[in-house]
């Protein structure tokens, strides 16, 4: 066992000796050793369950024949850093926390790996720091949220709370209601309901392999989510006795296997960043010839229709999706179906082929992929003047009727900026807000701008005026929303061009994005721009100065 290099020989005395005073017993010192990578956090929703989680790890470690440790990472509640100068950190976590996890695993030589997640930049860290150390690992990640519930309408965190507020803002609700919606929107531990980012990254998990079958949509306050994290705990003693390691499940197939899920389910515009960065630390970047890039997501987002379709583009939460057969019948949806999908075998070996074999699937949430919603994908890129090196739009949340938009530039090198314009009624219709210098260089951070997207549907011009950022978005953002412009501002990129006025086209059907300026006048603005200067200091200068752009992934 790895662990040999820290318990066996005459020279590891006192090795032994300082295990011995965390508690391991004589008898413990030849079991398997195994890390509890946990998230826990009292700031975090979707973490302050996992104390009971870890326990349930722990013990199913223990009856499994392992010897359990306990250690701590980083949690941040992309909801509550939003709309201010937290949001910076964010994304940079990701990167911390697969840091974090390596420095343990490696300097104390671990055997295996049970990494208990739940959250945004969570989930990713720790898919790509099983990538990196390559030991048998599996993710447990704690489960959505409760629905809320008010006066009898069903709320979710993006609906409920955020869309509130521009609600109140244009009158369409009073305080009173404003403030119970506040409290009645997020009722219980857990990530919050629809498919925003961390359950799209949960559910993806799991369809790569590296959780257990219903991990991804079983609630976090449900007795399911405790034996699930039990029977992980079992499992990872049992991947470490077979020596399956990461590297053995996250490749080419598998990962395109979550593009095609996820462009199936109409995902979070953030597992496109999530899925190259786990990418190049499995060594399969786009570097490689045979590499996971950009294109697979283009190419697969010709091919794929959304036969699932979940707030925040619909009413149906994830408590709904888990009911209606979630993961294990997407699977068997797309097996049967979909030629790219390749049958694989993840940790949960046959156990996974034979549960979703007999999935459940309620077709009123998950349709046959021969009828589905729409059969636009969930997702697409789009290229042009503005974006020659890609950007990202949510199909899913877009009203068909604007498939083809063209507005006035409105132009903000803030989204703070961008906030008070519309907070001022400054946004009309017709209008094309540009958010610029919000790239994972230039925010530093790239931070999601679901509070101005919000506060756009929130005032009725969801369908009436578009966003455009070099930054990113929640997957709770909904509207004609275009994000991870590339190249960014801050690296010279046509955004940081655009001036008040100008005209933009957005066209989903040809997946175009084109800033409608001749080359000649856009060559003259090229020379008076400034070259961008990085002002930060601590993790964000270190950031900064290190991160590629968002269509490598913001990989450091």
């Amino acid at each position: 066992m790895r662990s040999d290099n820290i318990k066996k020989g005459i020279a590891k005395t006192p090795h032994r000796s300082l295990l011995m005073a965390t508690g391991v017993s004589k008898k413990n010192m030849s079991s398997p050793f195994i890390g509890i990578a946990s998230s826990f956090s009292d700031l975090v929703p979707g973490h302050i369950g996992l104390r009971d989680l870890e326990r349930q790890i722990e013990k199913g470690i223990h009856s499994g024949g392992g010897q359990a440790f306990i250690f701590g990472v980083p949690a941040v509640c992309d909801g509550i850093a939003m709309g201010h100068d937290g949001m910076r950190y964010s994304l940079p976590s990701r990167d911390l926390i697969a840091d974090c996890v390596e420095t343990v695993a490696n300097a104390h030589q671990l055997d295996g790996l049970v990494l208990l997640s739940n959250c945004d930049k969570i989930t990713p860290g720790m898919l790509i720091a099983a990538a990196r150390i390559n030991i048998p690992c599996i993710i447990v990640t704690a489960g959505p949220m409760l629905n809320g519930e008010s006066k009898c309408e069903k709320l979710t965190m993006i609906k409920g709370a955020f869309e509130a507020v521009g609600k109140y803002r244009d009158g369409k609700i009073t305080e009173e209601r404003l403030l119970e919606l506040e409290e009645a929107s997020c009722p219980s531990a857990g990530a919050c309901q629809g498919l925003y980012t961390a359950n799209t990254m949960a559910c993806l998990t799991e369809v790569m392999g590296m959780s257990l079958p219903h991990c991804a949509t079983a609630a976090a306050v449900s007795s399911e989510k405790r034996r699930i994290a039990f029977e992980s705990g079992m499992q990872i003693v049992e991947l470490v006795r077979q020596d399956k390691k990461p590297l053995d499940i996250i490749n080419r197939e598998s990962l395109r296997n979550a593009i095609i899920a996820d462009l199936g389910m109409g995902g979070s515009t953030n597992s496109f960043l999530h899925i190259l960065a786990i990418a190049n630390a499995a060594g399969i970047g786009d570097d490689k010839s045979d590499g996971i890039s950009l294109k697979d997501f283009e190419e697969l987002s010709y091919k794929i229709h959304q036969f699932v379709k979940l707030e925040p583009s619909n009413d149906i939460t994830m408590t709904e999706f888990h009911q209606a057969g979630g993961v294990s019948a997407v699977l068997k949806e797309l097996l049967k179906s979909v030629p790219e999908f390749k049958d694989l075998e993840g940790v949960a070996l046959a156990k996974t082929s034979e549960i979703v074999k007999n999935a459940y699937a309620d077709k009123s949430v998950i349709h046959d992929y021969k009828e589905p919603f729409t059969t636009k994908p969930g997702l697409g890129i789009l290229y042009g003047n503005i974006s020659p090196e890609g950007s990202v739009i949510k199909i899913s949340a877009v009203d068909e009727s604007c498939y083809e938009f063209e507005g006035t530039a409105k132009t903000f090198d803030s989204e703070e900026a961008a906030m008070k314009a519309l907070e001022e009624d400054k946004i009309k219709e017709g209008d094309v807000i540009v958010i610029r210098y919000e790239g994972p260089k230039g925010g530093p951070g790239m931070r999601e701008m679901l509070a101005p997207t919000s506060l756009l549907v929130g005032k009725g011009l969801g369908t009436k005026a578009a966003l455009i950022t070099d930054g990113r978005f929640s997957g709770g953002t909904r509207g004609i929303c275009v994000g991870h412009i590339c190249p960014e501002a801050a690296n010279g990129g046509t955004i940081a061009l655009i001036e008040n006025g100008d005209k933009i086209k957005i066209n989903i059907n040809k997946r175009t994005l084109d800033l409608m300026v001749d080359e000649k006048t856009l060559e003259e603005r090229r020379k008076n721009l400034k070259p961008y200067e990085i002002q930060q200091k601590g993790l964000l200068g270190k950031y900064a100065r290190t991160v590629s752009d968002a269509s490598h992934g913001a990989i450091v």
